[in-house]
């Protein structure tokens, strides 16, 4: 297997050096084609198993889902690391992470492709990633109810003049968001939150008067929640940074082989005890004393993470 892995990975390399243009059609030609067999192919299963959990919450049927999501996930890993040649991704992450465990996730966001990234270096590293999603996408098909059967905190957003007629709509929302993270206190997860709430561009910068140079300005609301509902069970809070120093690429990009430069860096990070304990409580929501301390936590996060993102694009140049 291995040394068949090793031959399909020097023709995709021969096919980008005599073609370009070949080499990507390839490299995309075969991403789609995996994609699409995995999502048609494990979408039965997905939905026999998903009726079983709504209807029994048998274990094994969620074991079942998630082993689903795990090849999936692995045959798009796959792809990357035999399909798309002339990589330089440098990849930083700490050496004690454990796929058992139980991890909040930041990261800064810049394109579609950063959550597929996410998937890539979490594997055989930590567990299934879950993200913050607007309830909507449960009517995507196989995509969405994958979601929901792996129990992705699924957000029904309001709009600020729906809440303004009627202040209940806010109240249900942090209390759905509540419920879809109590349904993942008792397994192995990684719940990753975009602080910046969307993907970074110079426009939407300049707009917040962002005091960042490669940030947008952070948002406490997401990480708050989570604290608040899975308390003292987490086992640490994870911060990512990406970088793509070619620019930030779209999604056909990476599957074209065109992401040829990344760098990504996980490091842990440490909430203030009395911080953290104050959150838990509730006092993200209550106390405005707990909100400006979490967002002042937050900026010094971000500005490290600012000069972290400098020293790594330097670092390509």
């Amino acid at each position: 297997m291995i040394i068949q892995k090793e031959k399909l990975k020097k023709l995709y390399t021969k096919l980008h050096h005599i073609s370009p243009t070949l080499g990507k059609t390839a490299s995309f030609m075969t991403a789609t084609g995996v994609i699409a067999a995995n999502s048609f192919g494990g979408s039965l299963p997905l939905w026999t198993m998903g009726g079983v959990k709504f209807i029994t919450g048998a274990k094994v049927a969620d074991d079942s889902i998630i082993k689903i999501a795990k090849h999936w996930i692995n045959s798009n890993n796959k792809v990357i690391d035999i399909a798309l040649p002339k990589r330089d991704w440098r990849i930083n992450v700490p050496d004690d992470l454990d796929e058992n465990k139980q991890y909040l996730l930041i990261c800064n966001h810049l394109s579609w492709v950063d959550t597929s990234i996410v998937q890539y270096v979490s594997q055989d590293r930590l567990p299934l990633t879950r993200f913050f999603t607007k309830y909507d996408l449960i009517y995507i098909p196989i995509v969405g109810q994958a979601f929901y059967f792996l129990d992705f905190p699924m957000m029904r957003r309001h709009s600020k003049e729906a809440i303004a007629k009627n202040p209940a709509l806010k109240g249900q929302d942090i209390a759905e968001a509540k419920r879809a993270c109590e349904l993942l206190k008792n397994k192995p997860f990684t719940l990753l939150n975009y602080l910046e709430g969307t993907r970074f561009t110079a426009e939407k910068q300049a707009l917040q008067n962002s005091p960042y140079q490669h940030l947008l300005k952070p948002r406490a609301g997401g990480l708050s929640l989570a604290i608040r509902t899975l308390g003292k069970q987490i086992d640490g809070i994870l911060d990512m940074t990406i970088v793509y120093p070619d620019g930030a690429p779209n999604y056909t990009d990476l599957w074209k082989g065109e992401v040829q430069r990344l760098g990504v860096d996980i490091r842990r990070i440490q909430m203030p005890e009395d911080l953290y304990t104050a959150i838990e409580q509730g006092g993200y929501e209550q106390n405005e004393a707990t909100k400006q301390a979490m967002f002042a936590w937050l900026d010094h996060i971000w500005r490290e993470k600012d000069d972290r993102i400098s020293q790594m694009l330097s670092e390509f140049a």
